[in-house]
C-alpha cells in the first residue's frame, strides 16, 4: 500500500510537531490512531508502527513529545537519545533498572562519553508528564478537528511504556477517545478511572514484573468502576516485547498483541451504523 507521510505543526501558534502518515487511497476522513512514543522519541520504530497503523486503513499520528518550536533539547536530539539506547540495549536485560550495575556500566566509558549518556538519561527519566499530556490532548483535537484526512471521525490511542501510561492518562482526560491501548505501560491512578468513557486494552510481559505485578489491581479497579479493560499477559516476554529494534523482541508477542490491537481499533473506530459483513455460522 502506498501512504503519504510528513511531519506536521500543529497546536497553539504551531509549537508542537509530530509524524502523520496516512493511506495514499483513502477518499474522504478516515478514523484516526494516535501513537504514543517510548523514551526515545518518534524514531525509527515509532514511524514504524505509525505506517503499520496507516496500511491498516487509519490516519496514523505520532507527536514528537521532546520537540517545541521544531527543536529538540540538545540531550534529546534523536541522535543523543540513539547513543543512549545503543548503550542500553548493549547491556543484558535488567542492568538498566538496576542503579549500581547501570552505575557500573557507565563507569566503563570515557568522561565526555559517560557525562553525555548520563545528561540525556536524566533528560529522559525527568518526563515531564503535564507537557506531555498537553501535547497528546492538542493531538486529539488536530485529528479531530484540523486534519483534513480525519477530521470529524473517531479517534483512539496507541502507547509503549512512557506513551502507554499516557495513552492510559489521556482515556481519563478525553471523554471522546473511542479506545485506549497500553503496551508495557504504568496503569493511572484509581481516582481517575472514573473519568474513562471507553474500552481499554493492555498488553504486558510476564517478566515485566515493575509494571506487570500492577495489572491485577488495575484490572480490579476497572472493573469496580465498571469501565472496560483487558489485559494480555505473555509470560516469556520481557518490556518492550514489541519493539522489534531492540533486543527485548519478541516475535510470537508482538505478532499476538498486534493482531489484538487491530481487532480492538476495528471494534472501537468503526461507526455505529456501518454495514459489518459476516461470515456463514459467525
Amino acid at each position: 500500500m502506498e501512504l503519504l507521510t510528513k511531519w506536521v505543526h500543529y497546536g497553539s501558534d504551531n509549537a508542537y510537531s509530530g509524524y502523520l502518515a496516512k493511506p495514499a487511497a483513502a477518499v474522504g476522513s478516515q478514523p484516526a490512531v494516535i501513537v504514543l512514543q517510548e523514551i526515545w522519541g518518534v524514531d525509527g520504530h515509532i514511524q514504524s508502527v505509525t505506517d503499520r497503523l496507516a496500511m491498516s486503513g487509519y490516519v496514523a499520528f505520532a507527536p514528537d513529545l521532546y520537540a517545541l518550536n521544531g527543536k529538540h533539547p540538545e540531550p534529546l536530539k534523536p541522535e543523543r537519545i540513539a547513543q543512549l539506547k545503543a548503550f542500553m540495549d548493549s547491556l543484558p536485560i535488567g542492568v538498566w533498572g538496576n542503579p549500581e550495575a547501570r552505575s557500573q556500566a557507565l563507569a566503563e566509558k570515557s568522561e565526555e562519553e559517560r557525562e553525555a549518556l548520563e545528561e540525556t538519561q536524566k533528560m529522559i527519566f525527568q518526563r515531564d508528564i503535564p507537557a506531555y499530556l498537553q501535547r497528546v490532548t492538542a493531538a486529539t483535537e488536530y485529528l479531530r478537528e484540523q486534519e483534513p484526512a480525519s477530521r470529524g471521525k473517531r479517534v483512539a490511542s496507541v502507547g509503549f511504556c512512557l506513551g502507554g501510561a499516557l495513552s492510559a492518562q489521556l482515556a481519563c482526560l478525553d471523554s471522546k477517545l473511542a479506545g485506549a491501548v497500553i503496551f508495557y505501560g504504568n496503569a493511572p491512578q484509581t481516582e481517575q478511572l472514573l473519568n474513562i468513557e471507553c474500552p481499554v486494552i493492555g498488553f504486558y510481559g510476564g517478566k515485566d514484573t515493575r509494571i506487570t505485578d500492577g495489572v491485577p489491581a488495575f484490572a480490579e479497579a476497572m472493573n469496580a468502576a465498571g469501565k472496560s479493560f483487558v489485559p494480555h499477559v505473555y509470560p516469556e516476554a520481557p518490556h518492550a516485547f514489541f519493539n522489534d529494534s531492540r533486543t527485548s523482541y519478541r516475535v510470537d508477542a508482538a505478532r499476538d498483541a498486534f493482531a489484538r490491537t487491530l481487532a480492538f481499533l476495528n471494534e472501537c473506530l468503526s461507526e455505529p451504523n456501518a454495514e459489518q459483513v459476516r461470515l456463514p455460522n459467525s
